[in-house]
């Protein structure tokens, strides 16, 4: 929890914020054949690791009779969380070959799986490789691409009497509102894009009582 009242002081003076970044709009689908197997590739937009589990549980029930599901994601703006999983291939022979697929195509909040149904005939490292590779790079060509923007939610209050000052700079910013309350107390949540928080924050600390960040 973040707390700002008129007190706080900003230093001026603040480097450009990137705060957008690409992932996909929709779930997609591949497929990638050789020597009998069969590699199953899915694709889905995602922001949590709750999202993720839920998915690939989901896979694991649907796809029940299938040797693997191996699969990797990557979220938020800049990319940090992240995670791999071989799911009893060779080490490195398929979580990484997805992940990589994943980041030569510049995206994230996404998660993709890859289910493989053994053909009979071992593939080896260089085989495995090359079908969670290409699995995924035909998941992700089917993809739609889309811009998001990452923002940070706050809760506000101020006086009635600074509504005015507070409402205009909201609405000169295009900072969309929800759950307002107007009293002698007024409060609302906004939503501020990344590279609008510091801006925003010099613009409207002498009006409020308070801001929350909402984690």
């Amino acid at each position: 929890m973040y707390f700002l009242n008129k007190n706080t002081k900003f230093e001026l003076g603040m480097a450009e914020i990137k705060d957008t970044y690409t992932s996909i709009a929709s779930p997609s689908r591949g497929l990638y054949k050789d020597q009998g197997s069969r590699f199953i590739s899915f694709a889905y937009p995602v922001e949590t690791e709750a999202q993720v589990k839920e998915l690939v549980d989901s896979l694991r029930k649907e796809y029940h009779d299938a040797r693997h599901h191996c699969y990797a994601y990557r979220l938020g703006l800049d990319g940090a969380r992240y995670r791999m999983n071989d799911d009893g291939e060779p080490s490195s022979t398929a979580g990484r070959p997805i992940l990589s697929q994943i980041d030569s195509a510049g995206l994230s909040d996404i998660l993709v799986v890859v289910v493989r149904y053994f053909g009979g005939i071992k593939l080896g490292v260089p085989g495995l490789i090359k079908a969670y590779k290409t699995a995924t790079q035909d998941a992700l060509g089917q993809a739609t691409r889309i811009e998001k923007t990452a923002a940070v939610s706050y809760h506000i209050e101020f006086d009635y009497q600074n509504m005015e000052p507070v409402m205009r700079t909201l609405k000169d910013m295009d900072i969309p509102q929800s759950g307002q309350s107007f009293d002698q107390s007024c409060s609302m949540d906004i939503r501020v894009r990344l590279s609008q928080e510091e801006d925003l924050k010099k613009r409207l600390v002498k009006y409020l009582s308070l801001i929350i960040q909402n984690v």
